[in-house]
């Protein structure tokens, strides 16, 4: 399966591929360090959004790390299906801290293709039962950084980190 977004940028589902396991490295690494969630759980959170995004109804991701109320950390990762022009980055730079009643709050952010038809279309391929939220994702307690790319040819996601 190919995707077209202009005669000059095109990505395929393996470029999807590649880039979902630096995302998942990174989501590991998260899980790894801060001991808030287990590996299998964070390997389960990269299969369902790199499901997403093979499909075409993934938009973004936020991950945010909490003790108790406060905000610690964040990442959001926006997909860019135009990133002919940024340079990939290796995974990393995500070595969270451990902290007291540590929680991940992972929030997917879907296009607008992603209907109730598409849902019960990919609900079995799925690993969690994802359900609606209003949670804020502005993260306005926090600092943002640039963060990194990770593309391959015109499919992209890019990271943006939140301190």
């Amino acid at each position: 399966m190919s995707y077209s977004n202009t005669a000059t940028e095109t990505y395929s589902v393996t470029d999807i591929e590649t880039v979902m396991r630096k995302v998942t490295a990174d989501i590991v690494m998260i899980a790894g360090s801060t001991g808030a969630i287990s590996e299998e759980k964070a390997r389960q959170w990269g299969h369902d959004i790199e499901v997403l995004a093979k499909n075409g109804y993934l938009k973004a991701v936020d991950l945010t790390l909490f003790s108790g109320n406060s905000e610690i950390k964040a990442v959001r990762y926006d997909i860019n299906t135009e990133s002919g022009a940024l340079t990939t980055s290796r995974p990393g730079g995500v070595l969270w801290p451990r902290v007291n009643q540590p929680y991940l709050q992972i929030i997917l952010m879907y296009t607008s293709e992603y209907n109730s038809e598409a849902r019960s279309k990919l609900k079995p391929k799925l690993c969690i039962d994802w359900v609606p939220t209003s949670v804020d994702t502005s993260h306005s307690t926090l600092k943002s950084n640039s963060g990194r790319n990770y593309v391959s040819n015109a499919y992209g996601m890019q990271r943006k980190d939140f301190n």
